[in-house]
């Protein structure tokens, strides 16, 4: 069994036995926050927004889909594990610290929270790395985490505004209203932004040769993770007016800057990736004709209805396949020409090679001779 085998069974073991350990009290929990009605309520209406942000991290992910197993693995780590973990911070740093309820928000929860969300970026970088390209994955993957946190406290939002608390007061329609407008249609990035700073951190990291910066920048990140999120539950402390002062003054504005550091991202990549596999091309590792059908999005996309309206579904997987194995040898190729390859490139490298020669007799691009099958 080969390194990045062990590392990928490892890394999966421990996901799932976190999520299975930290499922059992994040459901008491939820379930514990209010009625079954207002709970079931308060899910269905904490659901809303979770289809449009991954759709958005999808989108960015198109040029080199990551496995879904990781990204759904993100998502649920979020939902399950990295509650569990805040809530046990939270509470033992409320019972140790003495810390008021505000207090707590604006310092324990930003500390607790994001160091909770990070860890799974930390587990990718440890066990996963070869699956880490470069910035855009680190988004990627923290968006996932940070959208399904956000779906969790959403529901004990929720739930507790249905049911009303000598704090929140009454309760009812109204107040469940308020709050779903303020976390789920006004703030639903909130979750995906912060941990985005750690992501982005975690992609500098994998990029980079110097070990000063592949340590200091997943902390730095971090660091700006928490600085975000503890300036944001400091504004919701501070009444309607501070919060509304910090959601246009500095949330937006912020959210507005990493929408396009993305899109700026997501197109650096195009053009990284079409240079590697080019000189990949020079290199006799595939034909050079082929690079635009795979780097050009509308191409790509023009190639497979091609394939499918001639030679059927399984022309259709046959080139999806192909183009995926060019793609992924083009960001290998990438970490190789830049000096930060991962351990198990040669292998990668030949497998990727191997299958880009054994299907690419079967397929045509738009202007070819279909081959007789």
């Amino acid at each position: 069994m080969g390194r990045a085998t062990r590392d990928g069974a490892v890394f999966t073991v421990v996901v799932t036995a976190s999520v299975l350990v930290c499922a059992v009290p994040v459901t008491v929990v939820v379930g514990l926050s209010g009625a079954p009605r207002g709970t079931a309520l308060a899910a269905l209406l904490a659901a809303v927004p979770v289809g449009p942000l991954v759709a958005c991290f999808l989108w960015l992910d198109r040029y080199e889909p990551e496995p879904r197993r990781l990204l759904a693995g993100g998502l649920v780590w979020g939902v399950f594990v990295a509650t569990a973990i805040a809530l046990l911070l939270e509470g033992v740093g409320g019972f140790v610290g003495g810390l008021s309820d505000k207090r707590m928000l604006e310092l324990s929860a930003p500390l607790a929270e994001e160091a909770s969300k990070g860890l799974f970026l930390l587990l990718l970088l440890w066990w996963r790395r070869a699956e880490l390209d470069g910035v855009l994955d680190g988004i990627v993957y923290a968006g996932m985490v940070g959208v399904g946190f956000a779906f969790t406290e959403n529901i004990l939002y929720l739930a507790s505004a249905y049911d009303g608390s000598p704090d929140l007061g009454p309760g009812g329609v109204h107040a469940l209203t308020g709050t779903f407008v303020l976390r789920c249609l006004a703030s639903p990035f909130a979750h995906p932004l912060f941990t985005a700073c750690t992501g982005v951190g975690v992609g500098i990291a994998v990029s980079s040769r110097r070990r000063a910066v592949r340590i200091g920048a997943p902390v730095a990140g971090y660091a700006c993770a928490v600085i975000a999120h503890a300036a944001w539950n400091t504004a919701t402390v501070y009444g309607p007016g501070n919060f509304v002062t910090v959601y246009l003054i500095l949330m937006a504005p912020v959210f507005l800057l990493a929408v396009a550091l993305a899109t700026w991202v997501r197109q650096t990549e195009g053009r990284m990736l079409a240079g590697a596999l080019a000189d990949a091309a020079r290199r006799g590792l595939l034909p050079a004709t082929d690079i635009g059908w795979v780097v050009d999005l509308a191409a790509r996309r023009t190639s497979r209805a091609y394939a499918r309206e001639t030679g059927g579904a399984d022309a259709e997987r046959a080139m999806r396949d192909y183009q995926q194995a060019v793609v992924e040898l083009g960001f290998l190729h990438s970490r190789y020409l830049r000096g930060v390859p991962p351990p198990d490139f040669a292998d990668r490298g030949r497998g990727y090679v191997a299958r880009i020669s054994e299907i690419r007799p079967s397929i045509a691009f738009p202007g070819q001779v279909v081959p007789i099958r």
